[in-house]
C-alpha cells in the first residue's frame, strides 16, 4: 500500500511540475510575440486645418516614426466619409524609418468638420484613429458695381 501512495504521489507531482512548464512556457512566448511589434509614433494625431477657403487645398500628412522592433505593415486606411481620402504608405516600414498617411479632405464642403481617419495594421496598437478638423468658409459673395447715372 506504501507502494501505491508514493506512485500516485510521483504522478501527481509530475502533472503539477508539467503544467507549471507549460504555463510558464505560454507565458514568456506572449511576452516575446509583444516585444516583437511596430510601434507608431506620431507625430500629432490630429490635424487641424484652422479656417480655410472654400476650395482649398485639402492635402495633408500624419507623419509617424517606427519606434517598435518589427516592421510595421499598414493593411488598411479608412476615412470616417466619402469627403476624406486618406492615402498609406506602400510596403513595410522598418523600425527608424519614418512615413505618411496622406489625407484630403473636400474643401469644396462650406462650414466646420470633424472627420476620422482609421488605420489598420500589425502594429502594437492594431488599430489607430486619427482625427482632422477644420473650417471651410463660404465664398465672398462677388461685389456688384452700382452706377449713380451721372
Amino acid at each position: 500500500m506504501v507502494t501505491k501512495t508514493v506512485k500516485g504521489t510521483n504522478f501527481f507531482r509530475n502533472l503539477f511540475f508539467m503544467a507549471s512548464f507549460l504555463f510558464c512556457t505560454a507565458l514568456f512566448a506572449q511576452e516575446a510575440t509583444q516585444a516583437e511589434k511596430g510601434v507608431f509614433k506620431f507625430e500629432s494625431s490630429v490635424i487641424d486645418y484652422g479656417t480655410i477657403a472654400h476650395n482649398a487645398d485639402g492635402v495633408r500628412a500624419f507623419k509617424f516614426k517606427n519606434v517598435g522592433n518589427a516592421p510595421i505593415v499598414i493593411t488598411k486606411v479608412k476615412g470616417s466619409c466619402g469627403c476624406t481620402v486618406p492615402t498609406k504608405p506602400d510596403g513595410a516600414i522598418m523600425p527608424g524609418e519614418s512615413a505618411e498617411i496622406g489625407v484630403k479632405y473636400a474643401t469644396n464642403r462650406v462650414g466646420a468638420f470633424t472627420k476620422t481617419v482609421t488605420v489598420t495594421s500589425n502594429a502594437s496598437e492594431g488599430t489607430v484613429v486619427l482625427k482632422i478638423k477644420g473650417n471651410v468658409l463660404a465664398d465672398e459673395p462677388a461685389a456688384t458695381e452700382t452706377h449713380n447715372g451721372k
